[in-house]
């Protein structure tokens, strides 16, 4: 190059003594015209292949030519017509020595053929849809800035020589400098979008996508929503629609197929697996062997599905991954250039002579480092935080997906909490690996290099930093593993506990009803206590293992400082070695800080794998259970051909030799005592269960109605549609068919009302009513119905019968199967199934069952006299047109009259009809107090989760704070104070012993300086452990009280309150929020605290070695509170939004999960996918923000940071001749620590403030309406109360919600002891009312109840509840062993335990378990029948043996043989007690003493059977329509 410049008379190309040793640098003529033309050229023609080969495979759309890409365009060509002008210009001046000016002719050639090819890519660029170019961004940057130089020659030479010399080139040079600036400026604006680009999604797209590169990098295009946050609190309308990349179809529709491809290996290697096991060894063996082959499948199966979710979700994001670690690659490289280039200051601070401009120039270098080390990381943390976003929709997906084939067996062992946890927790837990995978394998790479670059510095005394290093890790190790453990212990507990409250919300009303509150309140006190217990021992590991990082970089320094000064007394410490090696060793803190976090978070993230794994490799329902055939006219309907079923693969059997034809058209009947099997048939039919032999073959399309109606929280005419289009004529039909239009008439809003989750404002009778209309609207082929009928009255049951399902019904050209304990409508069906024990034993059609003389003739002749009196009485009656038909038996009579539906009726309707269920009404949720309710909140019931607004209030600081005590807060900020002025005190002394005089090679009093140096340090990582537990312990007892008090504020809340309140808000609030308030808060207590003492530390520091920094410092520290409160207030909102947009998905979940079987039956999985996807979605569009919230607030701080840097080293190198090397190198090192301080220091505050957010909601329930207490102190209750059981009402009234008019009116009656009271009524007559009224559910408005003389409203709650009892409509159990069922304060003998079930005929039933009483029920007790439920509930009220006896409708869902048993138990069991029974069977309470007769609130009549029957009154007529008069 030297000779290729020679020849055209310039000097060589590298001049040391004109570059570096002067005072006035530059660049020789021949570099200039060379080198810095040339780079910008290489770039463009090496790199432009390849990103031609990327556009061409990242076709993006056509953009039609803009005005920027004209501009572009036409200064491109500017730019290349300039070259060609100069060579052109250079040919004719020098044409005749033109080979002694080639540098001059090649360059500007060069030069313009790189423009041409420029033009020629912003042209390509143009037809990919590219809309801003990095990469032609960087190439504009290096010609701008290789052009600096020339820049600064050609003006030196203008001003020596003089402008006028060479005015044109000078011009013509100076244009071109200025086009190539106007192409960097465009080149920072996107051009506009493709033509055939698809729609943003959404109203409000996120303008990520029409941001620059530029504007991407520094987020710039993030401020907007900044700017709004600050002007107003952010509501949901102004998010961003998420980008197409991160929606859950595209993430799912890729993540599937790479699942479903590691899935089906799996398989295959089970097979071979299975395949060798079953070749294998002697026939007597083989059995033995394939037991252990299974159970070896199953074990290994769990273990590798983690590891292939892993796997799977890695292809699907690992490219977008990737690019990420590149940046943190470039980060790192940036991060370790900066103490090199701190060592020259601090050179240059020591060479005397050394020219100012070198110290400028480091300076310049140590802010441009920094700052493109800001943007690298921040792109990086951005990158992670992306993929971690979309591995959260990626397994939420899974889960769901996978609950909804999930078998019935597979789905016992997975609770609902357990799945929520799954998609809240776990999903987190891999969010977080995300992020920090990276430090896993990158800090100790970091750390080797820092110990390299010490090496440098220290020489061998470097090897004691890596001592120290080999100590801590080890330490760490085991501390990551031994939180690990106690991690699983911990997550055992918050799933048992999640799994609890789950259950708690579900069966509140029991609870409340058995005054159990206090047992499950101390059940989930002790879940929570071991949880809190492993947390605690997790904390004050994870304290020893942050005291001992956080002082790393003491004990380092100290191990190494110490041994270079021990080892040879010549060797000194100077400021260069000293600071430079603590800049390495503040670096290294990072990797050594981040390894144990990053090792925790990868064990928490194999532990959530495991779990996610598990759940994802469970059995599935097979496909081929059940073969669907297109319907045809001919054949049978459904087919089993010798089936034997049973709930898993490796259960007992519960169906055997199983065999059924059932005819197109037909109606056929199954029916058999409670767990002989029905509902076990009909889940054949539908595929729920595992075929182990056999054939089942349907027909057509299957309509499914289960035994308990499964109710969507959506309106009534949702539920009944079905995500099916309205056809008026036909949704008519249906509801009239149904017999639902009575209840859209008293309903607020009609079928536009929100039903409750569960259908909680629903009876019985009304939910088994719409689940009908459900069906009946789907216009199915084939109808499943499992006793439909047996929580309705007679007369609806006959009408639906009739209009539904019978031969005259809509549904008479459909094939039917119905399960039923009613005999009136078995002479209609075409064919019965009669089944015992798991087997089909008779099938035939009635008159032939009844003339074979077997086990159905003889049941049926077991009520054969009533049967034969509702006959006679039906023929004889003379009110033929309101009797519904000559088929009612005794086993369905009516307790309703035949009035028509008042429709002034009160609001009770809502929640009692045909049934009188004693599911409180629920209109606590319409927010309007007055009478007259706004029209368009009519039908609103469930509250929507609310996010608060604005900044967090003071209080939910204060309310924290209060529970940590003031006890602990003092001396926490007293140790933090303590563990910076110690870290002061030891950096300062450093700078001391630094700038110690050399007297003949050594530096005096080595040792007294290296113990001082060690002493302070030593204190100060003892504070550091100090500060750490105490915060931690601060937290659990902070978080102890919190989550006693929302417990307590939960259990003491009205039943309105869980009717008002999805339970997957509540949910929320037990584990996402509890979770925060136990870890996020506390931890970031820790780093905030830390960070700002941190802080003032190093403004002390800087302000010590340079007093004019204050000018620089309070500046930034304005500009800093005002980016702070820009980004606080933004923050905080979309944390908000964020944790409110969280809850749905949860109920959600919990709601497919309970109705998976009737999706899969409908085959709905698609539509609810859909909308789970739509709920994560919206979920995700808030927490997209919120992250790049946090990377916007870095970006800009950090360049504040980077400032303070400029400003203390270029401050330091003004006053270099009175500033010592050790104070600048401690003022340099402090303030580049200050960059990441200031980030962490906004973004501790704001996760504080973000999760003191928990603290708020949490804390919102305390406010809520509560009911009485539940035991009054000084009461002076008899312990035997109530003796006798009376009970008087003294013009008694109550309402459900002020404003209502009152649902009883003026009701005074005495109820004398013994006596056995029944109470009728058509709906909403206030037969439920007075039950509730009774057992205070719902408080009296006016008058009083009085029991035993005693008015019962000056008592407790428990004290009233637990000396009563109930027997409700719908039997609850709760997960626990059967013994805590009936038991759960085990108040009672196992003795007394057994008899109660023997008199509720359970006795042989729970002696053939195989754990007897201690049996474990599975959650809502779904391992057992729902007829054996209900005799559980009656044992309860056995052993409970009250005074007073209260029964709803308590045999609905039981046989007529085991409704018959019942009855004489409480008879002959009760006889000594006041009975109450809200009767739906008339023919139970014909031998009572009196008989109640309510209507509209009032009590029509009352007095015993036989005299109202000769009154011939209300009773007599609903006798006569019943057949009993």
């Amino acid at each position: 190059m030297d000779v290729f410049c020679s020849r055209s008379g310039l000097d060589p190309l590298w001049d040391w003594n004109r570059t570096w040793h002067t005072s006035s640098p530059d660049l020789t003529q021949c570099f200039q015209n060379t080198v810095l033309v040339w780079v910008p050229c290489i770039y463009l023609w090496v790199c432009a292949p390849f990103y031609c080969l990327y556009l061409r495979c990242h076709d993006q759309g056509y953009i039609c030519i803009s005005k920027i890409c004209w501009a572009k365009t036409v200064l491109g060509f500017f730019l290349a017509f300039y070259g060609f002008v100069e060579s052109f210009y250079i040919v004719l001046e020098r044409y005749q020595e033109i080979q002694h000016h080639l540098v001059f002719l090649l360059s500007p050639v060069m030069r313009s053929l790189s423009m041409i090819l420029a033009v020629c890519v912003i042209q390509l660029e143009r037809k990919r849809g590219c809309r801003s170019s990095l990469f032609l961004f960087l190439f504009w940057l290096l010609s701008v800035a290789c052009s600096l130089i020339p820049v600064r020659s050609k003006v030196l030479l203008a001003i020596e020589e003089g402008f006028s010399a060479d005015a044109v080139r000078y011009l013509a040079f100076f244009f071109y400098v200025s086009l190539l600036l106007a192409q960097l400026v465009l080149c920072c604006f996107a051009d506009q979008p493709p033509d055939t680009a698809k729609p943003a999604p959404g109203k409000n797209p996120c303008p990520i996508r029409d941001a620059s590169f530029l504007s991407k990098i520094f987020f710039w295009w993030f401020g907007g929503l900044v700017v709004r946050g600050y002007r107003s609190a952010l509501q949901a309308e102004d998010l961003w629609a998420l980008r197409e990349e991160d929606t859950s179809d595209r993430i799912l529709s890729d993540l599937e197929q790479e699942w479903s491809t590691e899935c089906a290996k799996l398989q295959q290697r089970d097979q071979a697996l299975g395949v060798v096991a079953g070749a294998g060894g002697s026939t007597s063996l083989r059995p033995l062997l394939l037991e252990q082959t299974q159970l070896l499948r199953k074990l290994r199966k769990e273990q590798c599905c983690g590891f292939l979710l892993l796997r799977a979700l890695a292809r699907s994001f690992g490219p977008c991954f990737l690019s990420g670690t590149l940046c943190l690659l470039l980060n790192d490289a940036f991060m370790f250039a900066i103490p090199q280039v701190l060592s020259l200051l601090l050179g240059f601070m020591r060479d005397a002579d050394a020219p100012l401009w070198k110290g400028y120039f480091y300076a310049s270098l140590m802010f441009l480092l920094s700052c493109l080390q800001s943007l690298c990381n921040h792109q990086y943390m951005y990158t992670c935080f992306t993929v971690g976003m979309r591995v959260k929709t990626a397994v939420m997906g899974l889960v769901y997906r996978k609950s909804l084939v999930i078998t019935s067996a597979a789905r016992r062992t997975c609770t609902v909490g357990e799945i929520v946890n799954l998609v809240s927790t776990d999903t987190q837990k891999l969010m977080d690996f995300v992020v920090y995978f990276n430090a896993v394998w990158a800090a100790p790479i970091e750390i080797a290099l820092c110990l390299f670059f010490l090496w440098q510095h220290l020489g061998p005394s470097a090897l004691a930093g890596i001592a120290t290093v080999i100590v801590i890790f080890p330490l760490n190790g085991f501390i990551a593993k031994k939180r690990s453990k106690l991690q699983e212990i911990q997550m055992k507990y918050t799933d048992g506990r999640i799994k609890l409250m789950n259950e708690i919300l579900n069966g509140i009303k029991i609870l409340k009803f058995y005054a159990w509150e206090k047992a499950f309140r101390d059940r989930v006190q002790g879940y929570r206590e071991r949880e809190l217990q492993a947390l605690k021992r997790s904390q004050i590991l994870y304290s020893v293992s942050i005291a001992s990082f956080n002082s790393s970089s003491f004990l380092i320094a100290f191990a190494m400082f110490g041994v270079y000064v021990l080892i040879d007394s010549k060797n000194v410490l100077d400021a260069q070695k000293v600071f430079v090696s603590m800049a390495l060793i503040n670096i290294l803190k990072t990797p050594l800080s981040q390894l144990p976090f990053a090792m925790s978070t990868t064990m928490q993230a194999v532990v959530s794998l495991k779990r996610l794994g598990k759940f994802l490799c469970q059995e599935e329902l097979k496909s081929d259970n059940v073969e669907k055939v297109p319907f045809t006219p001919e054949g049978d309907g459904v087919v089993i051909e010798n089936g034997t079923f049973s709930w898993s693969k490796e259960g007992t059997p519960c169906l055997r030799r199983i065999g059924v034809r059932v005819p197109q058209r037909s109606l056929v009947a199954v029916v058999g005592h409670v767990g002989s099997g029905k509902s076990s048939l009909l889940s054949a039919m539908l595929g729920e269960m595992e075929k182990r032999s056999g054939r089942v073959s349907v027909r057509g399309s299957v309509a499914y109605v289960p035994q308990q109606a499964w109710i969507q929280n959506a309106t009534l005419r949702d539920n009944i549609l079905f995500g099916r289009e309205r056809k008026e004529s036909w949704y008519q039909r249906v509801v009239e068919a149904c017999a639902l239009l009575p209840d859209l008439e008293i309903l607020p809003a009609g079928d536009a009302t929100e039903i409750g989750e569960k259908g909680l404002n629903l009876s019985g009778g009304q939910k088994q009513r719409v689940s009908l209309a459900r069906a009946v609207y789907r216009r199915a082929d084939i109808y499943l119905l499992d006793d439909p009928l047996s929580a309705v009255d007679a007369h609806v049951g006959q009408h639906i019968f009739d209009k539904v399902i019978g031969p005259k019904g809509v549904l008479s050209d459909k094939t039917r199967v119905l399960v039923t304990h009613g005999l009136s409508f078995l002479p209609q069906a075409d064919l019965i199934l009669v089944m015992v024990d798991g087997e089909i034993t008779e099938v035939g059609s009635y008159t032939e069952l009844l003339g074979r003389q077997g086990a159905f003739a003889e049941f049926i002749h077991t009520f054969a006299s009533s049967e034969s009196k509702e006959g006679r009485t039906q023929r004889e009656a003379d009110v033929q047109a309101l009797v519904a038909g000559n088929r009612r038996s005794s086993s369905r009579l009516s307790m309703t009259d035949f009035l028509p539906t008042s429709r002034d009726l009160s609001h009770e309707l809502l929640i009692s009809s045909d049934t009188g269920s004693t599911s409180p009404q629920n209109t606590e949720s319409i927010p309007d107090q007055n009478q007259e309710p706004e029209p368009d909140g009519a039908g609103r019931l469930t509250e929507v989760d609310r996010a608060h607004t604005g900044r967090v209030k003071l209080e939910m600081y204060m309310e924290y704070f209060r529970t940590v005590g003031l006890a602990l807060i003092l001396p926490i900020i007293f140790l933090y104070a303590f563990q910076q002025a110690a870290s002061l005190s030891y950096n300062y002394w450093l700078s001391m012993w630094a700038d110690d005089p050399v007297i003949n090679g050594t530096q005096v009093d080595a040792d007294l300086k290296l113990g001082v140096f060690g002493a302070l340090g030593f204190a100060q990582g003892v504070a550091i452990f100090g500060t750490t537990v105490a915060i931690s312990v601060g937290g659990i007892m902070a978080s102890r009280h919190l989550h006693l008090d929302l417990l307590d504020n939960v259990l003491r809340s009205p039943m309105s309150f869980f009717e008002r309140c999805p339970s997957g808000n509540l949910l929320n609030r037990f584990s996402k929020e509890v979770d925060a308030i136990d870890c996020m808060i506390p931890d970031g207590l820790k780093m905030m605290l830390g960070y700002l003492f941190k802080l003032v530390e190093v403004c002390v520091i800087v302000l010590m070695a340079t007093p004019f920094a204050a000018v620089v410092i309070l500046p930034l520290a304005v500009f800093y509170a005002f980016v702070q409160s820009f980004y606080v207030a933004t923050s905080c909102q979309l944390r908000r939004l964020e944790s409110v947009s969280r809850s749905p998905i949860y109920t959600h979940f919990n709601e497919t999960v309970q109705g998976a079987s009737v999706i899969r039956a409908y085959g709905e999985q698609p539509r609810f996918i859909v909308r789970a996807n739509r709920r994560v979605d919206h979920n995700q569009a808030a927490y997209f923000p919120r992250f790049v919230a946090t990377r916007w607030l870095a970006v800009n701080l950090e360049f504040l940071g980077n400032i303070l840097v400029l400003a203390a080293s270029v401050l330091s190198v003004m006053g270099k001749d009175s500033l010592s090397p050790g104070l600048v190198g401690l003022a340099v090192s402090h303030s580049l620590q200050v960059t990441a301080i200031l980030s962490w220091i906004v973004r501790s505050w704001t996760d504080v403030e973000n999760n003191i957010v928990s603290v708020e909601r949490v804390k919102e329930y305390a406010d809520t309406p509560k009911e009485a207490e539940w035991t009054v102190e000084n009461s002076a209750l008899p312990d035997a109360w109530p003796q006798t059981g009376t009970i008087e009402l003294q013009d008694y009234g109550l309402r459900y919600r002020k404003g209502l008019d009152l649902a009883l009116k003026g009701i005074s009656v005495r109820i004398h002891e013994r006596e056995k009271v029944g109470i009728v009524g058509r709906t909403g007559a206030g037969k439920s009312s007075l039950a509730l009224g009774i057992f205070r559910i719902l408080e009296a408005t006016k008058g009083d109840i009085y029991i035993d003389g005693i008015n019962i409203a000056e008592i407790g709650l428990h004290d009233l509840r637990s000396r009563i009892t109930i027997i409700p409509q719908d039997p609850v159990l709760f997960s626990g062993s059967l013994r805590m069922n009936l038991d759960p304060f085990d108040a009672y003998s196992d003795q007394e335990v057994w008899s109660a079930l023997e008199l509720a005929h359970l006795k042989n039933f729970v002696s053939g378990l195989p754990d007897k009483l201690n049996h474990e029920c599975s959650e809502g007790g779904e391992n057992l029948s729902l007829g054996q439920r209900q005799l559980v509930c009656l044992a309860r009220a056995l052993l409970r043996k009250t005074k007073i006896l209260v029964l709803d409708e308590a045999t609905a869902a039981v046989d007529l043989e085991t409704d018959n048993l019942i009855q004489s138990t409480i008879r002959s069991q009760f006889e000594d007690c006041t009975v109450l029974t809200i009767a739906h069977r008339l023919n139970t309470i014909m031998d009572y003493t009196r008989v109640i007769v309510m209507e509209r609130g009032h009590v029509m009549e009352m007095d015993s059977p036989s005299r109202l029957i000769a009154q011939r009154g209300r009773f007599f007529w609903m006798c006569r329509e019943a057949g009993l008069a």
